[in-house]
């Protein structure tokens, strides 16, 4: 995959998850939820933070298909926040997207190498993504959480030791249900 570089112009309040994530929470806590992929300026950016700008077309073509994409991974997602895995019609929309692409190995003298083959260039940021949430679900589906702050509603991948991280982000989440606590505990 290609290094990752934020977009300055991103204002999502959680960036650097795995590609997956990193999609799903293109949605963001407000009234009305924030969400970056209503607009065609926000594709683009959102293209540009993962890596992609260059790579997949930041048209309406494209846009569609990500949205496809983001849909599929959420409706999988919902059935994990609810103890469950994906279940039929989650895994049936993952599948949607997958249909438009493939893996095609190939020798080379540096080693072996994937390359990815969609079927129209407006697939191949949606796939990645698709594929990238298949890679995360083998590792552990019980470490893609959603933060556990109850006014958020974004999603991460716990990479620590023992599986334990509550929050998206201990600065904002953590130091907020902390706060909570301790004011009701100084309460009279």
């Amino acid at each position: 995959m290609t290094e990752r570089t934020a977009d300055p112009r991103d204002p999502r309040p959680l960036l650097g998850e795995p590609l997956a994530l990193d999609l799903l929470n293109t949605r963001w806590a407000g009234e009305p939820v924030n969400d970056l992929l209503a607009e065609p300026d926000g594709h683009e950016i959102w293209l540009a933070t993962a890596g992609l700008a260059g790579r997949c077309p930041a048209d309406g073509a494209g846009l569609a298909a990500l949205r496809e994409a983001r849909e599929a991974v959420a409706a999988a997602v919902r059935e994990l926040d609810a103890g469950g895995l994906p279940g039929a019609g989650a895994l049936a929309g993952l599948d949607a997207v997958l249909r438009h692409g493939r893996v095609r190995r190939e020798a080379s003298a540096a080693g072996p190498v994937d390359l990815v083959e969609v079927d129209e260039p407006r697939w191949l940021a949606a796939w990645l993504v698709v594929d990238d949430f298949l890679g995360l679900l083998a590792q552990g589906p019980g470490r893609i959480k959603k933060c556990a702050h109850e006014a958020c509603i974004l999603h991460f991948f716990d990479t620590s030791q023992n599986g334990r991280r509550r929050w998206c982000r201990m600065a904002v989440c953590g130091n907020r249900a902390k706060a909570a606590r301790h004011y009701e505990k100084a309460r009279p």
